[in-house]
């Protein structure tokens, strides 16, 4: 066969497999047995292997092509993958249907339409395509940044390397939830017991374990399955204006799109979704937790807009959990990295949603008084949102002695230090600080975690022996360590010890909002790190900062400012940075050119919307934050300037209604040439 007519046949088996895989993954119409499919792809890797030159990242061949890898790269989403509110009732939700309305200027009489989906309980990930081919995919990670997964990705086949046909965005980011069907999680386990090795406890982390392989090859041999569910940045030219006819549109590009979603008129309506979805829970292909009702019209989504962790046009009604009975065997105080003493239940071991439960928390003394729990009780107990396991009830049997009722202890079951009850609050605490060995650990384990600085191998038992033999106090003695220290640990060895010791090597460099999120300032989560990281740039500024200042940063307030500013105020927080500093950890500056100077919008807080002509989004928001700027998601009140693009939508009508300042494109690159910030090739001709 020669060169061309080698190039035809290859395309031809090209479109013929990607045909199949549509109808298969998309469709459940497959046009071929499994042995055709084998046929044809086993043509068309002999063809390629024999013509190299005609191949291409988007051919069936490449899923399977991966390599073992040491670790994945962090990547940062177009636009965060944010988290979804929560109700657990028809109250809840009605509350929820009302705010929507109050918000969108909606009578009781007219009612909002939604799309309600299944809640899949598998793993969220972001598909980047550019030009239509797949070149990236990523777990949800902090909501900001997730890890690199792209090649463990490309070896699922429900996944389209191409998009077909039709008018899509250059640039696209898909949001869905990678899943293992309950059949394939049964197989799995049943040929994993086979050989003697440990089973999943419930599909979700099969689905994770599975994606987390360092050897694509192992991803590619478990049957994962995907679902999409949105994009990442809904108002785009091109696009439909409702969530319905966007399932629909993804559909015919070739992703996978759950059969179970409506379009539903009211609250009524949505009520009866959930509770038909409950109903058939158990015969659903895939393990599902709840139901997503989202509104359904794209420009009403954008006029609601968000807050820091959730969008305000969608909720996750959650499934009541699942309840089983067990006994009380002890109870314990378990200190945490703040020094709060948490009560834990150990019980008889039991299986509830999926899980093997010999634990549950108790929360605070209040609640075990008002539940009147003791040791020894037989209880009715639950995974709170399928995820906590939690004691609802004590089942009292007449006529049987109870142990006496659970006191505080008055000194701390790991230092001794004496106990004090945090003022207005059910909560104790140990008095020990870092004396405490136990909060050292924690606050260690925290420091190491995935999301903070990971460091990988440094896991809980081995800080343990760290801290136990005094090498580790702080989380900047970890830097002093070295190979020859670590191989003599138990279970550790010379290999096991390189790998570590290269794990905290690389972990010096960092980002600021994990390196914040790192500290364990008490309150600051994430996200929280990264709003504190963009109004004030610096970490340097975060510790000038004043409690008026801190209070003020939106998705901040008072109590999380009263916390921040108690923690830098503290001499020994601030010598463990002033080490951590010393040992190397650093960070790139996440505003370019951000120095002492607060910048001419000190304060502003702006909002985006639109195509930007001239600029990437990327570049405009990076000179309004070294401008001193704060960014926005949505328009409020609190809303300084709005700057407008090609098709600006429902954020202009909003920003005009409430009289805020329109900046047009031009303008804004006019603030950017004074500042000497004008990239390259942005109309520098104004």
């Amino acid at each position: 066969m020669d060169r061309d007519d080698a190039r035809k046949r290859i395309e031809e088996l090209r479109a013929l497999i990607q045909e199949h895989d549509y109808r298969y993954y998309v469709l459940d119409d497959p046009v071929w047995s499994d042995a055709e499919y084998d046929r044809h792809f086993s043509e068309l890797e002999k063809l390629e292997s024999g013509f190299p030159e005609w191949i291409t990242p988007d051919s069936p061949t490449r899923r399977v092509s991966g390599v073992a890898r040491s670790d994945f790269a962090s990547v940062r989403h177009d636009d965060p993958l944010l988290s979804l509110e929560k109700v657990v009732d028809e109250t809840e939700f009605e509350a929820f249907d009302r705010r929507i309305r109050e918000r969108l200027g909606r009578e009781t009489t007219d009612p909002i339409t939604y799309v309600g989906e299944p809640k899949y309980d598998g793993l969220a990930v972001s598909l980047l395509y550019e030009d239509g081919v797949f070149t990236r995919a990523a777990t949800r990670g902090d909501g900001f940044a997730g890890e690199d997964v792209t090649a463990n990705v490309r070896t699922i086949r429900a996944i389209p390397l191409r998009i077909r046909g039709g008018r899509w965005p250059r640039r696209l980011e898909i949001r869905g939830e990678i899943y293992l069907p309950k059949d394939a999680f049964i197989a799995l386990n049943q040929g994993i017991e086979k050989e003697g090795g440990r089973p999943f406890v419930n599909p979700r982390n099969a689905a994770a374990g599975s994606l987390r392989q360092l050897d694509s090859r192992m991803t590619a041999m478990r049957p994962l399955a995907f679902f999409a569910y949105g994009i990442g940045r809904p108002s785009q030219p091109d696009l439909p204006d409702c969530h319905h006819a966007l399932l629909e549109r993804l559909r015919e590009g070739g992703f996978p799109v759950t059969r179970e979603y409506r379009v539903l008129g009211g609250v009524g309506p949505c009520i009866e979704y959930f509770q038909d979805l409950m109903k058939r829970r158990a015969q659903l292909p895939f393990e599902a937790d709840g139901a997503v009702f989202k509104v359904d019209r794209v420009s009403e989504q954008e006029r609601l807009g968000s807050v820091a962790r959730a969008p305000r046009w969608a909720v996750a009604y959650k499934f009541p959990s699942e309840e089983v009975i067990t006994v009380i065997e002890s109870i314990e105080f378990q200190v945490g990295r703040t020094g709060t003493l948490t009560p834990v239940a150990r019980v008889r071991p039991v299986f509830a949603g999926g899980a093997r439960i010999a634990h549950a928390t108790l929360h605070n003394l209040d609640e075990i008084e008002r539940k009147d729990i003791r040791l020894g009780d037989t209880v009715l107990l639950r995974r709170a949102g399928d995820v906590i396991p939690e004691i609802i009830r004590v089942i009292i049997k007449p006529g049987l002695r109870r142990h006496p009722p659970v006191e505080a202890p008055r000194s701390c079951p790991v230092c001794g230090a004496p106990v004090e009850r945090i003022p207005d609050g059910a909560l104790i605490r140990c008095s020990g600080g870092l004396h405490c060995p136990a909060q050292r650990k924690e606050s260690i384990r925290h420091f190491a975690s995935r999301s903070a600085l990971d460091i990988q191998g440094l896991g809980e038992k081995l800080i343990g022996q760290l801290v136990d033999t005094g090498l580790v106090e702080t989380p900047a003695d970890l830097y002093h360590l070295d190979v020859q220290r670590l191989a003599s640990f138990e279970r550790m060895g010379e290999q096991s010890a390189t790998n570590l010791v290269q794990a905290i090597e690389r972990s010096r460099q960092t980002t600021l909002p994990r390196f914040l999120y790192a500290l364990g300032i008490p309150q600051v989560g994430q996200v929280t790190a990264q709003h504190l990281t963009e109004s004030l740039g610096s970490l340097e500024a975060l510790i000038r900062a004043s409690e008026e200042v801190l209070c003020d940063i939106e998705g901040v307030g008072p109590v999380i400012g009263h916390e921040v500013r108690v923690f830098f105020d503290e001499p020994g927080n601030r010598q463990v940075i002033d080490r951590l500093r010393e040992a190397g950890i650093h960070w790139p500056s996440p505003s370019p050119g951000v120095t002492d100077d607060p910048g001419r919008f000190a304060g502003c807080l702006f909002v985006l919307t639109g195509k930007l002509a001239s600029l990437t989004r990327a570049e405009a928001e990076a000179f309004l934050r070294k401008e001193g700027g704060r960014l926005a998601q949505s328009v409020s009140r609190k809303t300084n300037y709005v700057i407008v693009g090609e098709n600006p939508g429902s954020k202009r009508t909003e920003a005009e209604r409430l009289g805020i300042p329109l900046v047009t494109e031009s303008e804004l690159l006019s603030w950017m040439k004074e500042s000497g910030s004008l990239p390259r090739g942005s109309g520098g001709g104004i």
